[in-house]
């Protein structure tokens, strides 16, 4: 704007659009049906409110195309919502940033930089050598990391207990009979 700002040449910074004024007559361009076109469903009032992928009564596409193979319910684990997420943290990394006694928590882990956040779960595993005395707390660990640290002569507590896993449940077989049959057997043992 070239000069001064007034009253007289004030206008807003986007122009200003008039809204569509339909059913006002012929003359208008937007008369009789108001550019709705001729009956129909989209001529009605309330047709917009039609859910995302409805198609009018027809199958719709998301239940006619074929569905892949795979856990999708909501409690498959770990591709469902419910799935869970631990951040590892390995030995080497306690190697390098602690001194011996110390006591290693997720709230040290996050002062250090080895973890993002303290609300996840947080997973010792054994990569690499730990040579010094430490305390440490966390929420999950490897087999291999807590021999490695009882072996330095630290201590190891889990905030969260393991989940003791279910053995797989094994199709009983009748007596006597194994996977494979007696007489293939034999046959293997004399030739």
């Amino acid at each position: 704007m070239a000069g001064e700002l007034n009253l007289s040449n004030l206008q807003p910074a986007q122009p200003r659009k008039d809204r569509k004024r339909v059913g006002r007559g012929l003359g208008s361009g937007k008369g009789r049906f108001s550019g709705r076109g001729i009956k129909g469903q989209k001529s009605r009032a309330g047709s917009h409110a039609m859910r995302a992928g409805f198609e009018g009564g027809q199958m719709p596409l998301y239940m006619r195309t074929a569905k892949l193979r795979g856990n999708t319910s909501a409690d498959a684990m770990p591709i469902g919502p419910f799935r869970t997420y631990s951040q590892p943290v390995n030995l080497r990394d306690l190697e390098a940033r602690f001194e011996a006694g110390e006591e290693v928590t997720p709230e040290s882990l996050k002062a250090k930089g080895l973890i993002r956040s303290i609300r996840k779960d947080v997973k010792l595993l054994g990569v690499g050598d730990l040579t010094k005395k430490l305390t440490i707390t966390v929420h999950g660990a490897s087999a291999t990391a807590r021999e490695k640290v009882e072996a330095a002569g630290g201590t190891l507590t889990l905030l969260r207990e393991p989940k003791i896993r279910k053995p797989k449940n094994m199709k009983r077989r009748p007596e006597g009979r194994s996977k494979v049959s007696d007489t293939e057997v034999s046959d293997t043992s004399e030739a």
